[in-house]
């Protein structure tokens, strides 16, 4: 067994487990468990929660998939990927180049930065349909610690502090969004108070209404005026004919155990099972953890997956994805062979006929029922777009910019097409039964994290807190990223095997897990990579029949 030290600690708990990305959208998920809700409750109050105090991340204005298990059997994928608006078209931008590594670029970067870059938006669609449907709380009461957070204020943390100086000339540009962030002309400090007087009235507002106040209500209305006088796109019909897709997982299997993941658009969990078909015949275990041979087998299974999910994973609307064949043991087993061990490879996709942003949040919930959350929720870069609609307080995203700004090809833009995400919130079934729930932020480096820290568990023996802090390394064909924590001496073996190896310091973003165990007992682990934190719940109600006095001697006096 593999022993990796850790920064932080995994929590215990048998009532639920709820592990986001910040610790006051942890303690508003356990506060819906407290008043008596369910894990779907805890996951939407934390949402609205992370969209105040990770607004770098998630807003209501982004785009997600989740997967929900409940107790009676239902098993499901809610898509609410935002979609292009109905004016959009393959070449409205314009490309920076034909190769890479600015292949994805726009001129004016008009694809990533200000209002043409905004999809129309499926997070609190969402959000709302899964509480609806699954749910037990009103809307306005699991949005309370939201509100509470965004009118009190909140304290700004080292991370937070770091991604707003990262993004704050790019703020700078939107007067909505400098007020907020950029207080005095200078990004906002660790230990500062953030309050979002604009937003708390537009939450207060989606409380009173519904999600009808952004599709086709008084927000949707002052959106789309302000993107008819800015050069955005978005309409207010866009905005009214939005809906979410309800879909079925996609499933896979390895080391005895069923790989539970999110279906096309998104390609991560597709791809993910596919790279775990692929792994299945090695005795990953034996090659070791942080190996040469280790690394180098995850990095061609990966460079595989990739190959598959440029050529071939879209939005099934629009594009004919393989999803039964990229899934199956017997192309793993045809792609297999093309694995060397002794020396890097390109390889090219296996089908016929993508890029996402590490800028993403990722919740997992569960309570003592059995209801199961893994979401992943973005509004991909770094605070979005960084434009604000004016008097709303919502950053919006920039999910446009996961479109290939070249016409003619899978991930092209097209009117209402979904974006083609690596997004992977994964749930492991163990004789049917959860086991394990995980998922984190990173774009397309999502499902290969995954992967890895599924293979830290199943192959390695680590604990669940071991797994999804362990280095991590990541490719898509082109450079090898390896954590710094790898020795020096592996990454010259990987060298020496033909890989360009670029040491960085971290792989995608903050991982959240929950391990469920055979006497009902949950563990919940984050990692180092953001401000994680699990928050569990104990004990539990008293005993039927106590009452104040359960002495009848003193009763009787």
């Amino acid at each position: 067994m593999t022993r990796v030290t850790t920064e932080k600690r995994p929590v215990h708990a048998t009532r639920g487990m709820v592990v986001t990305n910040h610790p006051l959208a942890s303690a508003a998920g356990a506060e819906m468990l407290a008043a008596g809700g369910n894990a779907v409750d805890a996951a939407v109050g934390a949402l609205f929660a992370l969209s105040v105090v990770e607004p770098m991340m998630v807003g209501v204005f982004g785009a997600g998939h989740a997967q929900i298990v409940t107790p009676g059997g239902l098993h499901t994928v809610v898509d609410a990927y935002t979609t292009a608006p109905a004016a959009a078209r393959p070449d409205m931008f314009r490309p920076l180049s034909e190769t890479w590594p600015s292949y994805m670029e726009a001129e004016g970067r008009e694809n990533s930065v200000g209002l043409r870059s905004v999809g129309v938006p499926g997070t609190l669609a969402g959000w709302c349909e899964m509480l609806e449907r699954f749910g037990t709380l009103h809307l306005a009461t699991v949005m309370q610690p939201a509100i509470r957070h965004a009118e009190r204020g909140f304290r700004v943390t080292g991370y937070l502090a770091e991604c707003l100086a990262e993004a704050a000339p790019d703020l700078a540009r939107f007067e909505a969004s400098a007020r907020v962030f950029l207080p005095r002309g200078a990004p906002l400090r660790r230990g500062d108070l953030l309050v979002q007087g604009d937003y708390a009235a537009t939450l207060r507002a989606i409380a009173e209404d519904g999600p009808a106040a952004l599709y086709g209500g008084a927000i949707g209305r002052r959106v789309a005026d302000h993107m008819a006088q800015a050069g955005g796109l978005i309409t207010l019909e866009d905005l009214a004919r939005y809906r979410t897709i309800e879909r079925a997982p996609v499933h896979g299997t390895y080391r005895g155990v069923t790989i539970a993941g999110c279906p096309p658009p998104t390609g991560g969990g597709i791809h993910l099972i596919q790279m775990l078909n692929l792994l299945e015949t090695f005795d990953v275990r034996a090659l070791g953890f942080g190996t040469v041979d280790g690394i180098h087998l995850l990095a061609e299974a990966l460079k595989i997956a990739f190959a598959d999910r440029a050529a071939a994973t879209g939005d099934p609307a629009f594009v004919e994805v393989p999803v039964a064949r990229l899934i199956s043991k017997d192309y793993a087993r045809a792609r297999r062979g093309q694995i060397e061990m002794g020396k890097a490879r390109a390889h090219a996709a296996g089908v016929a006929a993508g890029v996402g942003s590490n800028h993403t949040t990722h919740l997992t919930v569960a309570d003592a029922e059995g209801t199961v959350v893994a979401a992943t929720q973005t509004i991909n870069s770094l605070f979005g777009s960084r434009a604000m609609a004016p008097g709303t307080g919502m950053l919006l995203n920039n999910t446009m910019a996961l479109f290939d700004p070249h016409p003619g090809h899978v991930l092209s833009v097209a009117p209402g097409k979904r974006m083609t995400s690596s997004m992977a919130p994964t749930i492991v079934l163990r004789d049917g039964r959860p086991a394990m729930a995980l998922g984190l932020p990173g774009g397309v480096r999502i499902f290969a994290c995954v992967l890895q820290a599924l293979v830290n568990v199943l192959d390695h023996g680590m604990s669940l807190q071991e797994a999804v802090e362990a280095p991590r390394v990541w490719t898509q064909g082109q450079e090898l990223e390896v954590e710094d924590a790898v020795p020096e001496d592996v990454r010259e073996g990987l060298r020496a095997r033909g890989h360009d190896v670029v040491p960085v310091a971290h792989v995608a973003g903050g991982m959240g897990a929950i391990a469920f165990e055979p006497d009902g007992a949950l563990t919940g682990a984050s990692c180092w990579r953001a401000d994680g934190t699990p928050i569990g719940l104990g004990g539990g109600y008293a005993r039927p029949g106590i009452r104040f006095w359960p002495d009848r001697r003193q009763e009787a006096h």
